[in-house]
């Protein structure tokens, strides 16, 4: 199948190529700029060392900024599962959206149609499993936050891109805000961390504040409709669902 991209290098990424089995995973970003122009000039501008290999834009035109065989500048501090610093493994897409800070809003139809398109483009490609399609926010959940509670990830895995639960809407709605004990908080985070989430705290944050990113990275991804931080009945359903289908 071929895909219709436009082309717009940036400077930023390494010069050495990788190998293709090298690629084993896709992070989805949102670009986080006040508008298109402002978003494509950073990822094109040498100074700001970020870059990603594909941005969809508002119109849904696909543009390839650095070549699949290079490692672009997307992901920086991250890990998850066994992969540290993830962009020497993984293809980063940028959509255009202004993010939390500017307005975040939902990802237009062209948008999502376009991601549609080159996610399964690139999963068949590289022969990326299903537990390999992430956020920035899952792989680096104390700085990020893209791409957010907007992003549809349920829509992406009934379309066979990415990882979603199986639990039915009227069972989870009944589970939200109930309590946690502690033993039940433990078993959640344990399944976190076994679905991909980094046990690791980074060296500037305390305990408690890293747990609440990575909950809040985990409700952004999989219980988009209240983002609290807290472990509640509904989330460890959740969880435990997941780690079938993760493991």
């Amino acid at each position: 199948m071929a895909l219709k991209t436009l082309l717009n290098y940036s400077p930023s990424f390494n010069p050495k190529k990788r190998i293709s089995k090298q690629i084993k995973l896709i992070i989805f970003h949102y670009t986080g700029m006040k508008n298109e122009s402002a978003a494509v000039n950073r990822l094109t501008d040498i100074q700001s060392e970020v870059s990603c290999h594909y941005l969809i834009k508002n119109n849904g035109e696909i543009v390839k900024m650095v070549p699949d065989l290079y490692v672009a500048w997307h992901a920086g501090k991250s890990s998850w599962r066994n992969f540290k610093s993830l962009n020497q493994n993984s293809i980063g897409i940028e959509i255009i959206n202004p993010g939390h800070e500017f307005g975040y809003k939902k990802f237009s139809k062209k948008q999502v149609t376009s991601l549609l398109k080159l996610s399964k483009f690139l999963i068949d490609k590289y022969k990326i499993s299903h537990k390999g399609i992430l956020g920035h926010s899952d792989i680096a959940p104390e700085r990020k936050k893209d791409p957010g509670e907007k992003f549809p990830w349920e829509y992406l895995s009934k379309n066979k891109i990415g990882l979603w639960h199986t639990l039915k809407k009227q069972e989870l709605v009944k589970n939200r805000n109930f309590r946690t004990n502690q033993i039940e908080k433990k078993i959640f985070l344990n399944n976190l961390f076994k679905i991909g989430y980094s046990k690791k705290i980074p060296k500037d944050l305390n305990k408690d504040r890293y747990l609440k990113d990575i909950i809040r990275a985990f409700q952004r991804r999989f219980r988009q409709e209240l983002i609290d931080g807290k472990i509640d009945r509904e989330c460890l359903l959740i969880s435990k669902n997941l780690l079938k289908r993760y493991n």
